[in-house]
């Protein structure tokens, strides 16, 4: 089982830069195993039991997160104009080297990953894979069957690209302006664009799902928290090369 040095393990779990983390180490803070360790350049593994200032840390290989992503801000790590998705991290969180797996347009909401697992990020939005993703849609006028069988076929988006197949319904009849829409492909403001390529406008746009894994109902706009067990899961499910 590979090792790591003990001030690159507590800065990855967000405890801190990386002389941070060295100081409070010299200052007896930490433990490896019930033993003060006061070496930076100690070598942990994941069976080894850390503890920073009494609190013992929860080591894993890699992290994910779910965000109910907020319609203010950008999907991007960082920027010197907008707002961005990190901005909603905590300072903790954020030190952890965490980044979001693909993208949600600005006004989009909902389900936003984030990791420190590149093979699974890669997996994800590889264009190779076509992890289908489900998303909320309101729209400016009633959807038809015409609308529908457009999708399954593929439309011609404004830059001549012709989608491929793809799924639309409407879940309650008596409201055709509101439908479900299933994606497995992932082009610049895909959606809003296939609409108006037949006449309509979305005026509201969120990610339920991507693969196995569903937005959290609990969660409000702009919070977030760690995947259960069970969630890990159903995400890996989805990336077969990576487990």
């Amino acid at each position: 089982m590979s090792k790591e040095r003990l001030d690159k393990v507590l800065g990855n779990y967000g405890l801190g830069s990386r002389s941070d983390v060295k100081k409070e180490i010299h200052q007896g803070q930490v433990k490896v195993n019930g033993a003060v360790v006061k070496d930076p350049s100690f070598k942990v593994s994941l069976t080894d039991t850390v503890t920073y200032y009494e609190e013992t840390l929860v080591r894993k290989e890699f992290y994910y997160f779910m965000m109910n992503k907020a319609p203010d801000c950008i999907t991007a790590t960082e920027d010197s104009r907008e707002k961005t998705v990190m901005d909603y991290l905590s300072e903790r969180h954020e030190n952890m080297n965490l980044f979001p797996v693909g993208r949600l347009d600005k006004e989009t909401e909902g389900l936003l990953l984030f990791t420190t697992d590149g093979p699974l990020a890669h997996y994800y939005t590889s264009p190779k894979h076509f992890v289908e993703k489900e998303y909320y849609v309101e729209i400016s006028a009633p959807v038809t069957s015409e609308d529908i069988l457009a999708f399954e076929t593929g439309i011609v988006l404004d830059d001549g690209y012709k989608t491929l197949p793809a799924r639309l319904a409407i879940p309650d009849p008596n409201q055709p302006n509101i439908v479900t829409v299933w994606l497995k492909e992932g082009k610049y403001r895909q959606i809003r664009r296939m609409f108006q390529s037949l006449g309509k406008e979305v005026t509201y746009l969120k990610r339920m799902k991507m693969g196995n894994l569903e937005l959290d109902p609990t969660l409000t706009i702009g919070t977030y928290r760690e995947l259960t067990a069970d969630e890990e899961i159903l995400l890996k499910q989805k990336a077969p090369i990576i487990q």
